[in-house]
């Protein structure tokens, strides 16, 4: 079964990045057609990128949390990310994530979950899109966007609707048919 690594990409405190997340985790394992596992940006940790060498040039790397995160990276066959929106815009940490590595992110799909109080997150999938695509991985046309104003109850905690969860079973669908049909490009990348 492919592994898809769901990473939340808020840090900040009192984010509800990780109720999302836990959401859509369990939506993921459900679906059954993934090995999920969740990477917590605010867990891992990283600084600001710091390694001496270019991320392209694929190591060697001279930091423990660097060679760390790849491990995390290459294991995983698909990605969602789990994103606010911050003044139009995805969070510095997300960037600082993706930048730290290169080869570890090719031909792997990548789908979207994204929060926020006014687009429901898509402004930040709209800038991140480029990046991606930078890094060879291939987004999912399908996403998840969350509108917060109206996803959260008074506690703050998520009460997430059937539309959320038919868009979320969508986008899973196919994130693993693309998983499976990059698969080869993974392979013979890896045996290179």
């Amino acid at each position: 079964m492919p592994r898809l690594n769901v990473v939340v990409a808020s840090t900040r405190p009192g984010r509800v990045g990780h109720v999302v997340g836990d959401w859509f985790r369990d939506l993921a394992v459900a679906h059954g057609a993934f090995d999920v596992h969740v990477v917590d940006l605010a867990q891992l940790d990283l600084p600001f990128h710091d390694e001496p060498g270019q991320p392209v040039e694929g190591g060697p790397y001279v930091h423990e949390h660097t060679r760390r995160w790849s491990e995390t990276t290459d294991a995983a066959d698909a990605f969602v990310l789990v994103m606010p929106e911050y003044n139009r815009g995805y969070s510095a940490p997300l960037k600082n994530a993706l930048d730290f590595l290169h080869r570890e992110w090719h031909h792997k799909p990548v789908a979207f979950v994204s929060y926020g109080m006014t687009s429901a997150g898509l402004r930040a999938v709209e800038q991140i899109t480029p990046v991606v695509v930078a890094l060879g991985m291939t987004p999912v046309p399908r996403a998840v966007g969350i509108h917060l104003r109206q996803a959260l109850d008074a506690t703050g905690a998520l009460v997430p609707t059937t539309a959320m969860a038919s868009a979320a079973d969508g986008m899973l669908d196919e994130l693993r048919l693309l998983a499976d049909a990059l698969a080869p490009l993974r392979a013979a990348a890896a045996a290179a």
